[in-house]
């Protein structure tokens, strides 16, 4: 878990250094940050692997501090069954997610998420998925944030 948490952790805080050296038309001021979609900085997710990209928007995910960032995968990207430390919260907002909680991978579980749908998943719940569609969902917590997957084969870190 805890190799997992910090090859995440040590990905996010390389994006986050690009997000916040990489564009200077993202407004920073009096405690407020603004950007507009075309301002992120999409990039790669070494606990994802191929067809899922990551943009980060605020926070230190290996801190115990708020963090916000989305990930961006692909037509029938699969979520593997996997938990994290700390809640997760999500908003679908491109695409749809098909999600489940499970430590096997199951389509035929999963509920739907379209456009606007939310989930929130305690520390520890197996879950997994799949996007149908380009898919966009927002996470936000409070970290220390990481992924373990149920089977460890399944972590593209492990490959």
């Amino acid at each position: 878990m805890k190799l997992a948490a910090s090859t995440f952790t040590l990905v996010g805080m390389l994006i986050l250094a690009l997000v916040a050296t990489a564009d200077d038309d993202v407004y920073r001021g009096g405690g407020h940050m603004m950007m507009t979609p075309d301002q992120m900085h999409w990039g790669p997710v070494a606990s994802m692997g191929e067809g899922a990209e990551i943009a980060f928007i605020e926070g230190d995910i290996s801190a115990s501090e708020p963090f916000t960032f989305r990930l961006r995968m692909q037509d029938g990207y699969r979520i593997l069954p996997h938990i994290h430390p700390a809640y997760e919260r999500l908003t679908v907002l491109q695409g749809k997610l098909h999600f489940a909680h499970g430590r096997e991978f199951d389509k035929d579980k999963t509920r739907e998420l379209a456009v606007g749908s939310v989930a929130i998943m305690p520390p520890g719940d197996p879950m997994f998925g799949y996007a149908e569609g380009e898919t966009i969902i927002q996470l936000h917590g409070t970290g220390p944030w990481g992924i373990e997957y149920i089977d460890p084969a399944d972590d593209p870190r492990n490959r």
